[in-house]
């Protein structure tokens, strides 16, 4: 902004977006300073910088707007975990399965988790049928981010929620 441009020569556009040109960095001052308002550098890397006339305070309070509006759109998407054993009942299989659409619906992600106990980890194709079940009730609803792989002890799947539709 002023006196910080470092550039010899910059391409001027002023208050209306009207380019007016090429010119050294003072006589782009001296039009800026006449006009009561700043002469700010708006794209430094550009050959040669291109700098506008404004009103420095105001563009300031418009970025500041335009960063605060993008940010109130932006969508967070946090991770819920769901955790089950190999031998889970139905009932409370039915009662995970309804806690998962409750976050999916809530636009965050799955993470399905099968806890190996014991010599349970020997039968990981209990763990993955299980997982095939879970994830066909919530078909509608999600897709598979990560397909189910063993780590550890531990069996994970993890679900983000379909796109709208």
């Amino acid at each position: 902004m002023n006196e910080k441009i470092r550039a010899r020569e910059v391409r001027v556009v002023d208050n209306e977006g009207d380019q007016i040109g090429i010119m050294p960095l003072k006589k782009g001052l001296s039009l800026a300073r006449d006009k009561g308002l700043d002469l700010v550098e708006v794209a430094p890397n550009a050959e040669p910088p291109v700098c506008r006339i404004l009103d420095y305070g105001k563009y300031k309070y418009e970025q500041a707007k335009k960063a605060q509006e993008a940010k109130k759109n932006q969508n967070v998407m946090n991770v819920k975990e769901v955790q089950m054993s190999v031998k889970i009942e139905e009932h409370d299989f039915n009662v995970k399965v309804d806690m998962a659409k409750r976050f999916l619906n809530n636009k965050d992600k799955v993470k399905v988790k099968i806890k190996f106990r014991g010599r349970e980890i020997t039968h990981k194709d209990l763990g993955y049928d299980l997982m095939e079940d879970f994830y066909a009730e919530l078909e509608d609803l999600a897709k598979i981010e990560s397909k189910p792989n063993v780590e550890g002890r531990d069996m994970i799947m993890i679900l983000t929620p379909e796109s709208d539709k």
